[in-house]
């Protein structure tokens, strides 16, 4: 229980430096103002008006003392040292971070009495080491850096973060909650992390203006941060819920992504999942339907042991394919399913037959994408609703619809 606890609050304090970094660039005024991700410290900001190498920090759990954040103190020092030097050039030295208590034990303001007794003197393997005598600093040194260093360990919960940097998306690409969070936010997640990682310190550099263009992006991507965050259980349920209610009654179509591996059986099961919850055949219903599908990605070979498969099941299906040596029809396709003929999937076999049976489909529709690493269509009617939904494997598009 301790390290699962642990775990948790080391992915806790990850997330909340990621975002803490979001909002460092929505926060910036110029477009090619910038940070760089885990360069000096965590964030470093380059903007117009202030060059800051921020350490950030999360402790939900932990009761603040000086000795949490004394090594960060110590390595703003060395930096500052070379500073003096000319080494470097002069910045900013912020720590930012959130406690469960004990705020009170720091004071408003740091003395170099202070900041020598607490911060710089240290004891490493038993020898008890004093930082500002390493460096041969002097009390007006340090005096001057204190002008440099700000420390607030009253920041803002990773919750009321979280909420204002959503609020921040949706004024920005003016639009609602869910979108701001698992279009916008998750996508900034990826990219904040992704950069995280990088050897290239050129990678871990990004731009107001590029972080907002490369966010702009009405996609579902499966982010493993963002489950993290959410939860997988909640991260499918908000989906089913934004998407799959079945008060939104429509004509569905479903582009599926099954990549080099796949499990046969799990392809069949979630076929049977999409035509048990997407078909509607009933006499009493006025206006009867079933689902579309394609499989991207699937051989001929095994496109025909599936269909062999779901004849052999008793699922009713059509491919758009009237009789044995026929070409591929819309009309043929776009027939009515119903409680007599009881067609329950509409097969369709390629990207060329897809436009085509959409070009030739006059109901109401829903298009969702379903995409393993890229998308691998795009409509040629920009007025489809379309839903592009990053997701791992096979069993996740099961669970989210």
């Amino acid at each position: 229980m301790a390290a699962s606890r642990s775990a948790n609050a080391t992915i806790a304090g990850y997330i909340y430096q990621f975002d803490y970094t979001i909002k460092c660039l929505l926060n910036l005024t110029n477009e090619y103002d910038y940070v760089d991700i885990e360069n000096i410290e965590d964030v470093d900001i380059h903007s117009t008006t202030e060059d800051a190498a921020i350490q950030c920090k999360y402790y939900a759990g932990t009761e603040y003392n000086h000795s949490i954040i004394a090594k960060p103190i110590r390595l703003m020092l060395k930096h500052y040292s070379n500073v003096i030097k000319g080494i470097f050039q002069p910045i900013n030295y912020k720590l930012y971070g959130f406690y469960h208590s004990g705020q009170d034990k720091l004071a408003p303001s740091i003395t170099v009495d202070f900041l020598k007794t607490h911060f710089l003197t240290y004891t490493e393997k038993g020898v008890q080491y004093k930082l500002h005598e390493v460096l041969a600093l002097s009390d007006s040194e340090l005096e001057e850096f204190l002008t440099f260093l700000s420390i607030n360990i009253n920041a803002e919960e990773d919750t009321v973060q979280f909420k204002r940097i959503v609020s921040d998306l949706q004024a920005k690409f003016g639009c609602d909650a869910f979108e701001a969070e698992h279009y916008y936010y998750n996508g900034a997640l990826k990219i904040i992390s992704h950069a995280a990682k990088q050897n290239d310190t050129s990678q871990r550099r990004i731009t107001k203006k590029e972080f907002l263009e490369q966010i702009d992006k009405k996609e579902i991507l499966f982010n493993k941060w963002f489950l993290k965050y959410k939860g997988e259980k909640a991260y499918y349920t908000a989906l089913r819920k934004q998407y799959f209610s079945p008060i939104n009654i429509s004509e569905r179509f479903f582009l599926i992504d099954v990549g080099d591996t796949f499990n046969k059986a799990e392809l069949k099961d979630l076929l049977f999942a999409i035509s048990r919850k997407w078909s509607k055949l009933s006499k009493y219903e006025s206006n009867p339907f079933c689902p579309y599908v394609y499989i991207n990605n699937l051989n001929d070979a095994d496109l025909i042991e599936l269909k062999l498969e779901l004849q052999g099941d008793n699922i009713n299906f059509i491919d758009g394919y009237p009789f044995k040596g026929s070409g591929f029809t819309g009309t043929a396709i776009n027939q009515e399913a119903n409680n007599t003929n009881q067609i329950k999937l509409k097969l369709i076999d390629s990207l060329l037959n897809l436009d085509s049976t959409l070009q030739s489909h006059t109901k109401t529709k829903d298009i969702y994408q379903f995409y393993l690493n890229q998308p691998f269509w795009e409509p040629h009617n920009s007025f489809m609703r379309h839903t592009k939904i990053q997701v791992k494997d096979i069993i996740s598009i099961k669970e989210i619809i």
